[in-house]
């Protein structure tokens, strides 16, 4: 049952509003059908987008910052919670261990180390719950194929493919996750 989504994803308010609509969405669909939202704690870029939507629906959503980020005034203001950690391991350790499944959606450097860490913490059995990469506009197809060389060359195993889903919008990932919330009518 997934009760709780870790969501990755870029802050970065230079990217195309198209991504930005898209995590807004996505938001505003964690909050309409219950899912509580952990997220960067980020104000701008996708995660501004991701935590405006949640909270336009009066939906669940925690952020997880490092004080250092905060003393720059990074973080969202508007968050009903908001937990300031020591370090970037912490945060990304407590994002992950609040959750019942993590969702990276477009980003960056840090998105991308955060993607690959949670696959590496499944893959270890660390965390269990499925890992959603939300493949929009094509953006993974780079990261997707690497990771599929990585089984070709023989530095992954097969199985290893089952680590993660790759979905193509908001529709297919709420399609997956109701899979795993077979309880509950998802709400589009």
């Amino acid at each position: 049952m997934i009760k709780s989504v870790c969501v990755y994803c870029a802050s970065s308010p230079n990217v195309e509003q198209f991504y930005i609509e898209l995590a807004k969405k996505i938001g505003k669909l964690l909050a309409k059908n219950g899912i509580h939202c952990i997220y960067g704690a980020g104000s701008t870029g996708l995660m501004g987008g991701l935590a405006n939507g949640v909270l336009s629906q009066n939906g669940e959503i925690t952020g997880i910052i490092p004080r250092f980020m905060c003393e720059r005034e990074w973080n969202h203001t508007g968050l009903p919670e908001l937990i300031m950690v020591e370090t970037m391991h912490e945060r990304k350790e407590l994002m992950l261990k609040k959750a019942d499944a993590a969702i990276a959606l477009p980003g960056g450097i840090g998105t991308f180390e955060e993607l690959v860490e949670a696959i590496t913490w499944r893959k270890l059995g660390l965390f269990n719950n499925p890992i959603y990469i939300v493949n929009s506009n094509d953006y993974y197809r780079p990261l997707i194929d690497m990771l599929n060389k990585a089984v070709v060359e023989k530095f992954m195993e097969e199985e290893d493919l089952n680590l993660w889903k790759v979905v193509d919008d908001e529709d297919e990932l709420f399609d997956e996750i109701r899979k795993h919330t077979s309880t509950c009518r998802i709400i589009s």
